[in-house]
């Protein structure tokens, strides 16, 4: 006997794109708390803070609890919890078990929010706690990088890493809100600022050959941190991943993978770094390496790549580093990516700028030869 079950569930939310959330005149936080909660209940408040926006923003705290005065009934039982920022955030379980004894602590139920606020590796563990914690707490991401902001915080995907591999414990679940404040980047550090827009190039290359053409227009006012010009590509960027995230695979079953481009080695050098190279950089780095790769095999021609390598560099992103002469460590993230992609190597490799396609083998000896073409460039002009 066979009883048959099957049911469908619709998702969706929202990406705001604003300033000054915490205004006291700015009611996009208090319309995302009311259309997200229950009548019958009074939810509590934990937000979650990014250590690194909690010393960028001594009054985040205080502007918080007299929003929440002037917007709400003033009822609302609110914790404050900051954890490290950065990747080290999610190296251990330090910062995601200090999350769940929050949320122990502060009886924070189904009803109730989380609020992750900060870069994409806090709003990761943030998210994977409330989403284990009761089964699913609801999430509310307010990304503080450009990084996050574009790509880390307002997909599907939440983790930490375990036994030395990146994301090994994690779920898929959609926060009922992001919120993307301009004003929070304007205090970035000029590398992190810059650190984030190698997820925008990756988007633009693999999806889109005039995203690519336009972020090469606004490189210069993006290296001079022009916001208007940081905001478009944001918004362009955003736009782009949750179109694929609606219409691809949301929730990761097959083993391609578009936007993991560039990240297979991104990931190992991370590691091999210890976290020295920010997420950005080690991606901007991991472009690098695939791009050189595929035009050592025929697949992409040399002014497609001189192209790419020029942008990276010329925005001040890396393509280089020291650790691609250690070919063999580096390597072994192939092995780690495929177990991470269930057992299958996918990567993804470009045609031409906007166009991509899929692999599911790498050849050794070429990847090594394109590692070590990189390993010493300091500029990339005519590299190929």
């Amino acid at each position: 006997m066979i009883i048959e079950q099957r049911f469908t569930i619709s998702y969706q939310y929202n990406i705001h794109f604003i300033t000054e959330v915490f205004d006291a005149h700015n009611t996009t936080f208090r319309d995302v708390l009311l259309n997200n909660s229950s009548p019958e209940f009074s939810p509590s408040l934990l937000f979650v803070i990014d250590s690194n926006a909690g010393i960028r923003h001594p009054q985040l705290q205080p502007d918080i609890k007299n929003y929440l005065e002037k917007n709400t009934s003033g009822n609302l039982p609110v914790h404050f919890l900051v954890i490290p920022g950065g990747e080290k955030a999610k190296e251990n379980n330090s910062a995601y078990q200090a999350i769940l004894n929050a949320i122990n602590r502060f009886n924070i139920d189904r009803h109730s929010f989380v609020i992750a606020i900060g870069g994409g590796a806090v709003c990761d563990v943030a998210g994977f706690a409330a989403t284990v914690a009761h089964r699913g707490i609801r999430l509310i991401r307010i990304p503080t990088t450009t990084l996050a902001q574009n790509d880390a915080a307002i997909g599907v995907k939440n983790g930490i890493n375990a036994f030395g591999k990146k994301n090994f414990l994690g779920t898929f679940s959609t926060p009922v809100a992001v919120i993307n404040d301009g004003a929070f980047l304007k205090t970035l550090s000029s590398r992190i600022w810059i650190s984030g827009l190698s997820e925008a190039i990756k988007v633009a290359l693999i999806k889109d050959a005039r995203f690519f053409e336009r972020i090469e227009q606004l490189a210069p006012a993006l290296a001079e941190r022009s916001e208007a010009a940081m905001q478009e590509t944001i918004i362009d960027c955003a736009q782009l991943h949750l179109q694929h995230i609606a219409n691809g695979d949301p929730f990761e079953s097959g083993s391609s993978r578009p936007l993991d481009f560039g990240h297979w080695s991104a990931h190992k050098l991370e590691r091999m770094s210890d976290y020295k190279l920010l997420h950005g950089e080690a991606v901007a780095i991991g472009i690098a390496l695939d791009c050189t790769y595929a035009h050592l095999m025929g697949y992409l021609d040399a002014a497609a790549l001189n192209r790419i390598l020029d942008l990276l560099s010329g925005l001040g992103l890396p393509i280089a580093h020291p650790l691609l002469n250690d070919t063999e460590t580096l390597l072994c993230g192939l092995d780690e990516f495929k177990a991470h992609l269930g057992g299958i190597l996918t990567i993804p490799l470009l045609r031409a700028i906007g166009s991509a396609f899929n692999v599911t083998a790498i050849d050794a000896p070429a990847m090594r030869c394109a590692a070590k073409k990189l390993a010493t460039v300091s500029q990339p002009t005519s590299l190929a």
